[in-house]
């Protein structure tokens, strides 16, 4: 064997082997250094580390299970499982207070989620079929529209008791607070009409009929105007809160299913399930200003905290579209999925979840600066997260404990 690799040396000569010499180095150095580089960029990566205190979830109701699922932002995995009512549907998150409120439309009832212990803290019961729920700015109150027995229950979130049962129209599936507190806007869905709550008198100021099937409701920030999905009519209402009467009746695609209103309130995204589009409106000349194919029956949109982007789940083609706002196009597509549905973002918006209902999960996307090395999209897939059966609302809460961690 020495004898061979003697003759080898003399055969290729010193030159040959030094060059040999130099690329087996090359090989055994730099290659791990690039899987090394590639296994950093591709890895997933966690949020920002805002100290020990800091905490954020995703909680995703399980409209089969009887559940939510509470999913750490932090590391992108599965929690806990809370076990809640019969049918949770809405979810909501208070903005003043580390609670999450979920609707059980087969108990009649809200579980009321202790974001600090990811445990159930309470139970309160209100009307026939609620599906949704709406917690006003300052924290301190509820609104769920009960579609089963026509009327909205307001809750005292501080004493978690319900304070008042208040009459509107038939079937109503959603009831939106104003910005301000001032004012409760409910679709009622049989009989074509939108009630308006004064939320100090807690009593009806108003009954305006709009158009076929109201549903999804987007309310400005300047608490001047709101807007409604009618879903039979391919129309969006546009009401004013101020005088109480309808403005204009918006023409749109088939069927639209819900609402996306940019923060600044100077456009609102209508995701039409039906014919594939989204139509923006001109909200201050309540206007169309355009429709633009996303994908197969659009479900759910959300923009993102710059109004920059418009994020829509293609319930029927297992894709999220991507929306550029300023450009006025679809820049990609992203593949999720079985049915996807709910949307939310992480609060650096650099993760976007969504709920697929049909495979029961959520896939993680993240949002980065394109590489052209390793991944020239702006996009990709992170993880993908297994939930409860039919997952068909998400809701993002961040906060610092109130008494920081033991060391």
């Amino acid at each position: 064997m020495a004898h061979d690799q003697h003759s080898l040396i003399i055969w290729l000569g010193p030159g040959i082997l030094t060059v040999i010499l130099r690329k087996l180095l090359l090989t055994i150095v730099f290659v791990p250094l690039l899987a090394a580089a590639g296994w950093w960029y591709f890895h997933q990566r966690q949020l920002p580390d805002y100290g020990p205190a800091y905490r954020e979830y995703a909680y995703v109701t399980n409209g089969k299970s009887n559940s939510v699922s509470v999913i750490d932002l932090r590391a992108f995995e599965l929690a806990k499982t809370i076990r809640v009512g019969n049918e949770p549907t809405g979810i909501a998150a208070n903005q003043k207070k580390n609670e999450i409120y979920v609707v059980n439309a087969g108990s009649n009832s809200i579980s009321v989620i202790d974001a600090e212990r990811n445990a159930l803290a309470a139970t309160i019961g209100v009307h026939g079929r609620p599906y949704f729920i709406d917690v006003s700015e300052d924290g301190k109150r509820a609104y769920v529209a009960n579609s089963g027995s026509a009327n909205v229950s307001v809750i005292d979130l501080d004493k978690r008791i319900v304070v008042g049962n208040i009459r509107v129209g038939a079937a109503p599936g959603l009831a939106r607070v104003s910005p301000d507190g001032q004012t409760v806007v409910v679709s009622n869905r049989a009989d074509n009409t939108v009630s308006l709550i004064d939320a100090q008198r807690l009593a009806v100021r108003g009954t305006i009929p709009v158009c076929a099937q109201p549903g999804d409701i987007a309310i400005l920030p300047d608490n001047n105007k709101a807007f409604v999905a009618c879903s039979g009519s391919a129309q969006v209402a546009s009401i004013d809160l101020k005088s109480n009467k309808l403005l204009a009746l918006l023409d749109v695609g088939k069927t639209p299913a819900q609402l996306a209103l940019k923060p600044d309130g100077g456009e609102l995204m209508v995701s039409n399930f039906d014919s594939d589009d989204v139509s923006i409106v001109e909200t201050t000349t309540n206007e169309v200003g355009g429709s633009y194919l996303v994908g197969s029956h659009p479900s759910r949109g959300l923009v993102t905290a710059d109004n920059s982007r418009l994020y829509v789940s293609s319930f029927g083609s297992n894709s999220v579209a991507v929306y550029d706002i300023d450009m006025g196009k679809v820049i990609a597509s992203l593949p999720v999925g079985s049915h996807p549905d709910g949307l939310a973002l992480s609060q650096n918006q650099n993760y976007l979840l969504v709920l697929d209902s049909e495979s029961g999960d959520v896939t993680v996307i993240q949002k980065r600066i394109p590489d052209k090395k390793f991944e020239p999209g702006e996009y990709s897939l992170l993880t993908l997260i297994p939930v409860g059966i039919q997952p068909n609302n998400i809701v993002v809460k961040s906060f610092v404990l109130r008494e920081p961690p033991q060391k």
